[in-house]
């Protein structure tokens, strides 16, 4: 149950900007005109939104949290509309004109669009720090293949001066039992000769 918390909350975000963009609606339409607190009004909807927009990457990753903003702006937006055409009369309109609609209509899309900034710049700070984090993996190993080739450099020449000694010994055991072999062979040689000639001597003597 633990586990399902942090999906729940992720969606908290996403419902936030909804409202965000849904209360716009009931701010003065002469907030998007010149001035100093229109301006003032204006930064902090698009901040919160690009906020929102950041932490909806952070927690629903792009392709979920595209979808979903893109979805609150489409609902937004019809919402919005539904809600000054049948409440015209609060918003202060004599008559519905096409104007006044696409002016809540756009008023929702920029603050949407404003999500979807906050969305593009914590992606593009999350893939520097992922090509960050490949890059130094990719050197460590790099160093770890070059220490591991040094290593099996030295291990052959080990091997090689290992075989070379080895096969030295082997030469030398070998000359050895040769010359044992040849010393044993002159030695039974001179012995039969010894004994042939004892042979001969016994034979004249009788």
């Amino acid at each position: 149950m633990e586990s399902d918390k942090p999906k729940i909350l992720s969606f908290f975000t996403p419902a936030l900007l909804a409202a965000l963009m849904f209360l716009s609606n009931f701010l003065s339409t002469d907030v998007l005109n010149i001035g100093q607190m229109n301006f003032t009004v204006w930064f902090v909807l698009s901040f919160f939104a690009f906020v929102c927009g950041w932490l909806i990457n952070l927690t629903l990753g792009w392709t979920l949290g595209g979808k979903l903003v893109f979805a609150v702006i489409i609902a937004a937006s019809l919402i919005s509309l539904m809600l000054i055409s049948f409440f015209e009369e609060y918003f202060g309109f004599s008559e519905l004109l096409s104007e006044n609609m696409i002016l809540y209509t756009l008023r929702n899309v920029v603050l949407g669009s404003f999500g979807f900034f906050g969305m593009a710049v914590h992606q593009v700070f999350y893939q520097q720090r992922k090509i960050q984090l490949l890059t130094g993996q990719i050197k460590f190993m790099e160093k770890n293949i070059s220490d591991a080739s040094a290593r099996n450099e030295i291990i052959i020449k080990q091997a090689e001066l290992k075989g070379k000694e080895i096969v030295f010994e082997a030469e030398k055991k070998a000359a050895e039992v040769k010359s044992l072999h040849d010393d044993m062979k002159r030695r039974l040689k001179e012995f039969l000769e010894a004994e042939k000639e004892l042979l001969r001597k016994y034979e004249l003597d009788k």
